[in-house]
């Protein structure tokens, strides 16, 4: 036990995922674990976390951000206790690593723990709503979802759009949450209203439906048909994907104009009322396709129309598929 004097055990350092912490417990005994804790930045106390949950039994895989074999920051599998020192946490970790929850030969590697940010973690409640993720404890569920508390990832150096209006900081529908307040303090949200969410849509809605068109001519001109925006995105847990299909041939499966819009269409609509715009899709597209374009064309409708925001809220009833008698009528022609 430790014993602190005002302002004793004071943290002060110049990373942003470090704690800004002032001990002014006098006269209180201060467990030694606790001191050691405050004096952790977010990526000592993932690593502290993981271990302490493999060393317990209580999973048997970290699904988390490391360093890949080509230096990039990327998903790892981290196993054994002595490993979790390879767990990363920074503005670089931009994978949505939930989907991997679905890949059955991480399924083989037994019960997961899982890293999130917020807009991760409301992917868990689609996959749940869906019963493609068991969470109920009496079900023998044992999958752990760890949420960062982020103000912002990166892609090639730049801020994603996503991150300047992430109402979602906190991540929501997790077993444990590592928090920042030192970040939390010094962030200044910009508007994180409808508004600023669906603000890059204005561009597309000041198009008349002739350059419409043309614009998203000129942008699936460029798809290569490589699936990687299927290949990274959450909800795409299809075992066999309807492109994928030759009896009948559903969609042009090489690169021409006609299959890229077909095949991004139907992805898009598939998507409806289910992405939960991590924007996955985009940074993973190799083209430098905007895909997040099509997808928040159906979530702003969602929204509008029917109030629901994918992965918002755990355990209601989805989107697409369900009748309410108070349903919105007006848009139908």
């Amino acid at each position: 036990m430790s014993r602190c004097s005002p302002g004793l055990g004071e943290v002060r350092r110049g990373d942003n995922n470090h704690h800004l912490s002032v001990l002014t417990l006098s006269g209180t005994d201060v467990p030694a674990s606790l001191i050691r804790l405050i004096a952790m930045n977010q990526q000592e106390q993932l690593q502290a976390k993981a271990k302490e949950l493999l060393t317990e039994q209580k999973i048997d895989v970290v699904i988390g951000y490391g360093l890949t074999e080509i230096g990039h920051v990327g998903a790892i599998f981290v196993r054994e206790p002595d490993q979790v020192d390879r767990l990363l946490w920074n503005e670089d970790c931009t994978e949505n690593l939930t989907v991997y929850l679905k890949r059955k030969e991480v399924k083989k590697m037994g019960r997961p723990g899982v890293v999130v940010k917020g807009c991760d973690a409301k992917a868990l409640a689609v996959l749940e709503i869906e019963h493609q993720l068991s969470r109920d404890p009496q079900a023998g569920n044992t999958m752990v979802a760890i949420g960062m508390e982020c103000y912002g990832v990166r892609e090639r150096g730049e801020k994603l759009d996503k991150c300047k209006t992430c109402d979602v900081h906190q991540p929501p529908h997790c077993d444990v949450v590592i928090e920042n307040p030192d970040q939390r303090a010094r962030h200044v949200d910009e508007d994180t209203g409808p508004g600023a969410r669906y603000a890059k849509l204005e561009m597309l809605s000041a198009m008349t439906t002739d350059e419409r068109l043309e614009y998203w001519k000129r942008e699936l001109s460029r798809c290569i048909k490589c699936y990687a925006c299927r290949q990274n995105c959450p909800m795409c847990y299809c075992e066999v994907c309807v492109v994928d299909k030759n009896r009948p041939v559903r969609i042009d499966t090489s690169a021409t104009l006609k299959g890229n819009f077909a095949w991004n269409i139907l992805r898009a609509f598939h998507l409806a009322g289910r992405c939960v715009g991590c924007a996955a899709c985009s940074t993973a597209c190799p083209a430098g396709i905007d895909l997040d374009l099509l997808n928040l064309t159906l979530a702003k409708a969602a929204e509008e129309q029917f109030d629901y925001r994918a992965g918002a809220v755990r355990n209601v009833e989805p989107l697409v598929g369900t009748f309410s008698p108070e349903d919105q009528e007006e848009f139908i022609r």
